[in-house]
């Protein structure tokens, strides 16, 4: 059976060779590619200046990506809603939007399960299913904004999975969503996190993009941090800080260094001076992230006091450092935890 072409993950430039290909003419490209990626429709049927023929030519020829909303949760506390969405394929994927005086945020994953290992994680629980198609990672940004009726403005993949790990259709989904074309994102409005894989770090750098690059060291010695993180054992911290002044070097954005807060592992003042060693005079911002609880794992989130004097040890010493506001924690908050749930139903 002959697989179809995913005509969401097209650029404007390969759709109108598939239009000369189907004997349009070169304008009918544009036409299809603002219904998507502008007025983002849900199907080919609503694409209303297309002739019947040629919409009916095109749901021959084509896959069109339409994530369908499994359920929503919204947070009571400051209406974060997260969306469980389901794939062509039938596996599950989660986005969050959220809503900052800045503008509207969505978080979205990358795959569907992730290979990393990260300790303290949900989305790692039951491993990689299979990577996202770059009309998959956009379709989570296209339909939060058409259910929530609402404009987002900054883009977060941060979700589910290690985008790193699914490079080329991260690339691709970073062209489109920031095409002047579609959406328009622009590209200081979005950050990939990384759990340092250190070659596409590099590799990313060499792109020169104008995207900020998170990564998540959540521990300042090797030591520590292959306990949380089996990508530790592959690359040092050592590595890691290289590949960080190499995207800045390359780039001049500055990295951020996610950091979760984990109660007697991670989060003393001894903590807080290696870490300082590590980063003093680097170009960086450091997130503290109070860990998010999951069941499947005995890690507890630092007592405040702990988080504030770790914050304070760092911000004196000059590092530009946050404690991340704890957004939708009384909706499965943290990683994969819809996804788990939503599946031990099934």
């Amino acid at each position: 059976m002959k697989t179809m072409q995913d005509i969401k993950s097209l650029t404007l430039e390969e759709l109108k060779n598939e239009m000369a290909l189907l004997g349009e003419k070169p304008f009918r490209a544009k036409q299809i590619y603002q219904w998507m990626h502008e007025k983002l429709v849900r199907s080919f049927d609503e694409m209303t200046n297309l002739s019947l023929s040629l919409r009916e030519k095109l749901a021959k020829q084509y896959s069109f990506t339409a994530l369908k909303q499994v359920c929503v949760q919204e947070s009571a506390l400051d209406g974060t809603k997260k969306y469980l969405f389901e794939l062509g394929d039938g596996k599950l994927v989660e986005s969050v939007f959220m809503r900052y005086k800045h503008g509207n945020s969505v978080c979205i994953s990358s795959q569907v399960g992730c290979r990393m290992g990260c300790a303290f994680c949900a989305s790692t629980l039951d491993g990689l299913e299979r990577s996202l198609m770059p009309s998959e990672m956009l379709d989570q940004v296209y339909a939060i904004t058409y259910l929530t009726g609402e404009r987002v403005s900054n883009v977060v993949v941060m979700g589910t999975g290690e985008p790193l790990d699914n490079y080329d259709n991260l690339l691709r989904f970073l062209m489109l969503i920031t095409d002047e074309n579609g959406l328009h994102i622009s590209q200081r409005s979005i950050t990939v996190s990384t759990c340092g894989l250190v070659d596409g770090m590099r590799r990313l750098a060499d792109e020169q993009l104008q995207i900020t690059l998170a990564l998540s060291l959540h521990a300042s010695t090797d030591e520590k941090r292959r306990k949380l993180m089996p990508v530790a054992n592959r690359y040092s911290i050592a590595e890691l800080m290289e590949a960080c002044e190499y995207y800045f070097e390359k780039t001049g954005r500055r990295i951020t260094f996610e950091y979760a807060l984990v109660s007697g592992v991670n989060d003393n003042l001894e903590d807080a001076s290696e870490l300082l060693f590590l980063i003093k005079g680097m170009n960086c911002h450091v997130n503290l992230i109070p860990v998010n609880p999951i069941k499947e794992r005995d890690y507890v989130q630092s007592e405040a006091s702990f988080i504030t004097a770790f914050k304070n040890k760092l911000a004196k010493n000059g590092i530009n450092v946050t404690i991340r506001r704890e957004m939708g924690r009384d909706i499965d908050g943290a990683c994969g935890q819809l996804r788990r749930r939503q599946k031990a139903l099934q």
